[in-house]
């Protein structure tokens, strides 16, 4: 497989394969490097005549090399870039022909999208020695909030973990929707480089005392009137905290406890590595281990599993804002 720095280099080297194949879950990487052929390797005139644009489902294979064959005009290079060609999925096979045999002024680009072309297959096969292909992977919470650190002190910007996190929490792991926020955060900070919990709450609109990260904590801590505060604040704001996500957040705490309690002579970087998370979160971990025995985590899992599924409409209870307060009743009461 080939990596992003890669592509990079081949696309400010200039020297190109002749076929890139983009696919993967995580859209993001794939339209950011798509996006740096389109701005780098044809100048505005030369797009004129040597972009071509289609779309897997309003064109056929047939057309894509038709295209392929044709020589650029007065450029060393055409792109020819096809958008959703996961929508091609039952007659791609066919682009084999043309991928044995390319024409090296053409530069095709395929965006298959959110799946990926079975490497069995000779078409994959074919691509792998002729291109470059690349998988683009979802992030975990932990690979997330380093991206979003990443990129925002690549920038010159400072910003606390408490903030990243609460990024991450509040937008989840939606790469292109965290990389629109930011760069507002960054225009609206202008020469400010320092991006504290205020600026989140402020410009990307995310309560910086009542959130999922807060109220994970308060369950750990055993404070209750804190986490019924956050609670009531979710019930009140159902829309940006959707009951079921809640659930999910605090199952996922305590199915990474059950860990924690499990594993009592890890070290600190193998832990982190077992639950998933970033170290910076072990010692909530630490101090909900010594709140909920072993055999009360796991009581507490079985008691969300059933509150997960009442979320959803599912047995006998109804979705209703109360439901967060009972389950977080139950879970305290528990050692």
């Amino acid at each position: 497989m080939t990596s992003i720095s890669e592509i990079k280099n081949d696309i400010k080297l200039k020297k190109l394969s002749p076929v890139y194949l983009l696919m993967g879950e995580e859209e993001f990487f794939i339209d950011n490097i798509t996006n740096l052929f389109i701005q780098n390797i044809l100048s505005d005139d030369e797009k004129e005549f040597n972009l071509n644009i289609l779309y897997g489902k309003d064109t056929s294979v047939d057309q894509i090399v038709s295209i392929c064959k044709k020589y650029p005009l007065m450029s060393p290079f055409q792109i020819v870039l096809i958008k959703e060609a996961q929508d091609l999925s039952r007659s791609i096979d066919s682009l084999i022909s043309y991928i044995k045999n390319p024409l090296n002024s053409t530069i095709l680009i395929l965006n298959y999208k959110h799946k990926t072309i079975d490497k069995r297959k000779a078409l994959f096969k074919e691509i792998s020695k002729i291109g470059k292909v690349f998988e683009s992977k979802r992030l975990y919470d932990n690979q997330v909030q380093n991206w979003i650190s990443e990129k925002l002190t690549s920038s010159g910007y400072n910003i606390d973990r408490k903030s990243i996190i609460l990024i991450n929490e509040h937008l989840g792991n939606n790469l292109s929707k965290i990389d629109n926020e930011i760069e507002k955060l960054k225009t609206i900070k202008k020469d400010d480089k320092n991006i504290i919990s205020d600026d989140i709450e402020m410009h990307i609109g995310i309560s910086k005392e009542f959130n999922n990260f807060e109220l994970r904590r308060a369950i750990g801590e055993k404070k209750y009137v804190k986490a019924i505060q956050i609670s009531k604040y979710f019930s009140d704001n159902p829309n940006s905290n959707p009951l079921v996500v809640t659930i999910s957040t605090i199952f996922n705490f305590f199915n990474n406890l059950l860990v924690y309690h499990s594993n009592p002579s890890v070290d600190q970087k193998r832990m982190a590595s077992l639950i998933g998370v970033n170290p910076y979160f072990l010692n909530e971990y630490s101090i909900a281990s010594k709140n909920y025995s072993l055999r009360g985590v796991v009581k507490i899992i079985s008691i969300i599993r059933d509150y997960d599924m009442y979320s959803k409409g599912v047995k006998i209870k109804k979705a209703t804002p109360e439901l967060l307060n009972e389950l977080i009743s139950k879970i305290v009461d528990v050692n």
